[in-house]
């Protein structure tokens, strides 16, 4: 019987000036332990006429995960962090009860032609924390655990697995793994994962139970003990998963929460623009998807 109990494509989502691909969530598979969201952002190149600007915008119930493979994104939130997001760092931001960001071409780089792609990711939070104070932490690439096994080197972006412990302060049982093979080889990392399990080709492929898989796919695992398969020369994956929560998990827009009520009251309050502001990048917002003209 085949380990695999999911295919997920990446299937184009129109954030506003960019198409994404979307792989979470997906109609037969909401979440993968407490991951909720992933897009694939690009690679898509950009002249000096071409901005990212994705003003600004709020969540709730819910950390965001941003981590860039080429390109600079510049960060603005309501707790008043601006940060340059680049290559290989992770910008972590817990939304709790309320935050709003903006994300944008830093102003050295609007006049230059760039490339912009990376992936953006939701965490969902457990129940009891889904209303905690908003935080923002952002952890530079040489932070994150890095070692080499065999012909492959890996990177913990986030959460804890084989020993090692990422610095970014997840508040569930999860992980999310960068692998990069040098040369074909066999892993199986079954016995050092947890819970419901995820693989994400970047590029390149592997090659599971005589099956070839390639770019743009999750492979959802049934159990997460069994990952075994072969990653073929010059490729890139994430692996990533953890524990599913008992609750589940309701999605509007931005907002993630347990309940229709809090998702109400936060639609409720960005309509009224009763959130904060962010310093310095006041002047636009995007409106709910229902007040657009």
């Amino acid at each position: 019987m085949s380990n695999i109990q999911l295919i997920i494509e990446e299937r184009a989502a129109d954030i506003g000036k960019f198409l994404v691909g979307r792989l979470l969530p997906f109609r037969q598979k909401r979440m993968i332990g407490p991951f909720i969201y992933i897009d694939h952002m690009g690679p898509i190149k950009l002249n000096e006429r071409e901005q990212m600007d994705i003003r600004p915008h709020p969540h709730i119930g819910l950390s965001t995960l941003t981590f860039l493979f080429e390109g600079s994104i510049m960060h603005r939130d309501t707790l008043g962090n601006t940060v340059e997001i680049k290559p290989g760092a992770v910008n972590w931001m817990t939304a709790g009860k309320g935050i709003v960001h903006s994300e944008r071409t830093p102003e050295y780089l609007r006049n230059k032609d760039k490339t912009m792609h990376g992936l953006q990711i939701w965490v969902a939070l457990p129940k009891h924390l889904e209303q905690m104070e908003p935080e923002f932490f952002h952890i530079e690439a040489d932070q994150l655990p890095a070692w080499s096994d065999g012909n492959v080197e890996i990177k913990l972006v986030a959460g804890e697995v084989m020993g090692h412990r990422s610095p970014v302060p997840v508040y569930s049982k999860l992980y999310m793994l960068e692998i990069k093979s040098l040369k074909r080889q066999t892993l199986n990392l079954g016995e050092h994962l947890y819970g419901e399990s995820g693989l994400y080709i970047l590029n390149g492929g592997i090659e599971s139970e005589g099956n070839r898989f390639g770019p743009k796919q999750i492979l959802v695992a049934k159990d997460a003990s069994l990952c075994e398969f072969v990653i073929e020369a010059d490729s890139t994956i994430y692996l990533f998963g953890g524990e599913a929560f008992p609750e589940e998990r309701m999605i509007d827009w931005n907002f993630v929460a347990t309940s229709k009520e809090l998702i109400q009251a936060a639609k409720q309050k960005w309509k009224e623009q009763k959130f904060d502001k962010i310093p310095g990048d006041e002047a636009e917002f995007v409106p709910y998807p229902s007040l657009k003209k």
